[in-house]
This record gives C-alpha cells, structure tokens and sequence, in this order.
C-alpha cells in the first residue's frame, strides 16, 4: 500500500464530502415543500379560497430560491465523480451511470419542463392545467431522488453485475436487481421522507415566527395545519422506513451497523444502546473493551430490532476484524488474503494476455466464470488492496478498515433522538393548530423555530452516517477509496477545495438572505391577514 497517496485520498474525500453536505442543505427542502405547496394549491383550487393562494405562491417562492442554489451545487457534484473520481467511474461507469442516465432524461426533464409553468403560468393557463404542473413539478423532483439513491444505494450494497476480465471492469447484467434493491428502496424511502419531515418542520417554524410576530395569523395558522398533518404521516413513515434500513444494514454491511451502535463485542440478545458516550481507546477509530463511559440500554432489543427474533448474534467491531468461528464469520485477515488472491488472478490473466499465453489467458479466464472462485475469492476483490506480507503491516491495515466509530456512533444517535423531538413538536402543532388554541404560545413557538436549524443538523447526520459508516468503501467491499481516486496532485485537490469551501458559504449565505428578506415581507397583499 505504501504506493498510495494517502493525503491525495483524504484531500478527495474531503473534498467530495464538502459538496455533497453542501448540496444536501438544499436538496431536503425541495423533496418536501413541493408536496406541501402542491396540497396547498389542491385546496386553493377546490375551495376557490384566495387566501389559499396567497400561502402557496409565499411558499412557492422560498422553494424556487432553495431549488435555484440546489441545481448549482449538484451540477459541481456530478462532475467531481470525473475529475476526483475517475478510477471509480471507469470501474463502475457502467452500472453507476445508468441510474443517472435515467435521472436525468426523465426526472430532470419532467421537473425543469414544469416548473416553468409552476412559477409563471399563474393567471396564463388554468386553475387545474397549473395545478397537474405543480404536482408534476413535485413528482419529477423526487424521481431526481430515486434514481440518484438507486446509484448510492448499489454503492451500498452492488448487485446486479458481473466482472469483466477483459476490460476490468464491473457490468450491469441486471437492470432491476439494482433497481429494485432492497437496499435502494429502503435508501430512497427513508432519505424522502426523512426531507418531507425537514420541509414540515420548516414551514411550522416560519409560520410560527409570524405568530410570535402577530402578523399574517390566518396564513400561519392555516400552513401550519397543513404542514403539521403532513409531518405528521410522513415523520412516522421516516421512523418505519429507518428501522427497515437498519435492519437491512446490519445484514449487509455489519461492520457499519456495530460502529452506529457502538458494538466492539458481538453478543446474542444484544441490548440496545439507547444514549452513550463512548470510551477512548488508543487504537484509531475504536471504543475501548469497555465500550461506553456511561449507557443507557434496553436489554434484548437490539437482536430483536435487527432480525426481528430475540437471541440473534449480532457481531461485533472485534468479531468482523478478526473473525468467529462459532459463528461463521470470517476475519477481515482472511478477506484481505482470498482479495489478494482475486486481484493477483487478474494480473496474472493481464500478464498472459499482453505475452500472448493464450492457453494460460484462457485457463485464468475461466475462474471469473466459475462460482466458487467467484463467491470464495473475488467477492473479497476490495480487501486485496489492503494486503502486506508483514504481519504487523496487515493488522494496521486490517483496522484501516474499520469506520470511524464515534463519528458513526454520535450521528446515528443524534439523528434518533432529534427524530423524536420533531414527532412530539409535529403532534403538539398539529392538535393546537386543528382546536385554534396557537395564539400566545411564544416558548413553543420558539421551540418551532430553532428546530429548522436541528432539522438540517439531523438530515446532514443521517448522510454522514450512510457515508462514513461504510468507509473505506467506495463500493462495499469491492472498490476502497484508495483504489477510486485519480492520480492528480495533492495541492490541486487542495486548492479547489478551498474555492468550493468559499464558494458554497457564499452561496449559502446569499440564500439565506434572499430568504429572510421574502420572509420578512410575507405573502404578497391581497388576502385575509386574520382570523
């Protein structure tokens, strides 16, 4: 390994990561106020309400400044996979650029095509023509989701493909396996919902800040019914769709499912860590024997809460590096040795190939046909980059391979216990709003409002969870991100994220600007300001 550039692979890293937590600030908010103003337009058109107009072009307004900011750092993304990340694209370009294929001739279009309808068809085609245009809008942007998470989600969990000997390349041989991945469909469902539950808790906070402000009360109160019932389904939804996401990590990627729980000791009737702090350890990246400082855990649950059956073994950080027999699992030492012996195979079939051996070419080529190889030795393809003859040497490398547990552990947490607050404030808003006793409410209007900066804290919580959980994989345990980067020079890398870095702060602040400005002057005149 000593070939790598490790600073080069961490500067990438970096860099990637500064665009995507950057773009992830716009992109939640999108997903679910075009729903929320599409129910508000729904009703303007069935009640004929002015009023209601007045509360879906306001909101209107705050998401078209959103959507704008969102296109540009999600363009700077996509092209960060080419520049940062060729290896990773030539190796993969096959499947991963599939789903973005799609994304972009179907959902990209759809939206883009109707939301100009959206934003200035008002009073130029009909009610019910701009509504269906509106939802349209709403539709397409979400689609933009799906087939974006189908892409991490493969990453995640790769199926659907087979290895290519000849070009060393991975191939899509199956559309709908990584279409309909478990693991996809679980990603696109809970990362969705959990942006409608962001754009409720948004709208109830904006519309309580015109309530402590006594302003516009008809439109806060009437936003906030909506919001409140739509947060509501949608905040349940994201608790269901995570816990199926939880279960299907732990089966398919256990070692980030022991880091988000904090489990260095694997153990049948495994409790679940409800709050934590972890212990230091001197080994990088790992809690300690002891685990926790202090804990406070449901015993039997998280045995259960994984496979849905008490007395499940669920495998530990110890356990996943260096293997258990009783219980199958097999050491992150011997991965790395049956990788090793993958990648020598290829080089060997490369080296035959180039000699003209075709008797040895044809013999070597015939192990990426067989079952056995494939299942035992190249499965672990990913492992062999870590692979070192001195013994010392493979064991750093070994735990190279663990996440980074605390980072892993906290974001995991967090993301619950802000999930929990935002149910009991969803519920509190939702029955106060529907009995008309809001008014004179300032501390839970408050409360509201310093909850959309906790709505994104959580929402960039769960993406650092998903990403970091599973390093130092690119694509699990097919291609580490050492192996992904381009070999371009460390002080570019550098450079151009330090002009993102201010790039992306301006731009977020200029949102934010622009936004508190429309806020501040509220809906456009003409409606019912009270009650």
């Amino acid at each position: 390994m000593e070939h790598f550039d490790f600073a080069l692979v961490d500067w990438s890293r970096a860099q990637f990561a500064l665009t995507a937590m950057f773009h992830w600030i716009f992109v939640p908010l999108t997903l679910g106020i075009t729903f929320i103003i599409a129910i508000m337009e729904t009703i303007y058109v069935r009640t004929g309400d002015p009023e209601w107009k007045r509360i879906t072009q306001f909101w209107m307004k705050l998401f078209g400044i959103n959507f704008a900011v969102g296109v540009a750092t999600g363009i700077i993304l996509e092209f960060e996979f080419g520049t940062n990340w060729s290896n990773y694209s030539w190796f993969v370009g096959d499947i991963f650029g599939a789903p973005l294929a799609v994304e972009g001739i179907m959902a990209f279009f759809l939206e883009s095509t109707f939301i100009a309808v959206m934003f200035f068809g008002w009073n130029k085609v009909s009610k019910r023509f701009h509504l269906t245009a509106t939802w349209l809008t709403a539709i397409g942007a979400n689609l933009s989701a799906l087939w974006i998470l189908v892409a991490n989600g493969w990453m995640q969990n790769p199926v659907g493909m087979r290895f290519n000997p000849d070009t060393a390349r991975n191939e899509m041989v199956d559309f709908w396996a990584v279409l309909f991945s478990p693991t996809a469909i679980n990603k696109f469902l809970h990362t969705v919902s959990s942006g409608y539950l962001l754009a409720a808790i948004f709208v109830i906070g904006i519309s309580s800040w015109f309530l402590l402000k006594r302003r516009e009360m008809l439109f806060a109160k009437r936003s906030i019914i909506v919001a409140s019932v739509f947060g509501l389904v949608m905040t349940l939804f994201t608790i269901v769709t995570g816990d199926e996401s939880a279960r299907e990590i732990a089966r398919t990627q256990p070692m980030k499912f022991a880091s988000m729980e904090g489990m260095y000791i694997g153990s049948d009737n495994a409790p679940l860590v409800a709050v934590g702090i972890l212990q230091d350890s001197d080994i990088p990246h790992q809690p300690s024997m002891k685990d926790f400082v202090f804990s406070i855990e449901i015993p039997n649950m998280l045995s259960y809460m994984a496979y849905l059956k008490p007395g499940i073994f669920i495998p530990g950080i110890r356990d996943l590096v260096h293997g258990n027999e009783e219980e199958g699992i097999l050491s992150y030492f011997e991965k790395i040795k049956r990788g090793r012996v993958a990648i020598q195979t290829l080089r060997e079939y490369k080296d035959a190939q180039n000699s003209g051996d075709e008797t040895l070419a044809a013999s070597l080529a015939l192990k990426f046909q067989d079952p056995v190889f494939l299942e035992e030795y190249f499965r672990y393809f990913g492992y062999g980059y870590y692979y070192d003859e001195d013994q010392d040497v493979l064991a750093r490398n070994a735990h190279m391979l663990i996440p980074h547990v605390p980072v892993s552990f906290y974001s995991f947490h967090l993301m619950v216990i802000l999930g929990g607050h935002f149910l009991a404030l969803i519920i509190v808003f939702m029955i106060l709003a529907i009995k008309n006793r809001l008014e004179g409410k300032k501390w839970l209007f408050w409360t509201a409002i310093l909850s959309i900066p906790l709505a994104y804290l959580a929402s960039q919580a769960g993406w650092i969870l998903a990403e970091m959980g599973r390093q130092p994989w690119v694509i699990q345990d097919v291609m580490p991100t050492l192996a992904a980067v381009t070999r371009i020079e460390t002080s570019s890398v550098q450079l151009t994220f330090w002009l993102f870095a201010v790039t992306f702060t301006v731009l977020l602040v200029a949102e934010i600007r622009i936004m508190a400005t429309q806020i501040k002057k509220g809906p456009k005149e003409g409606g019912n300001k009270d009650v």
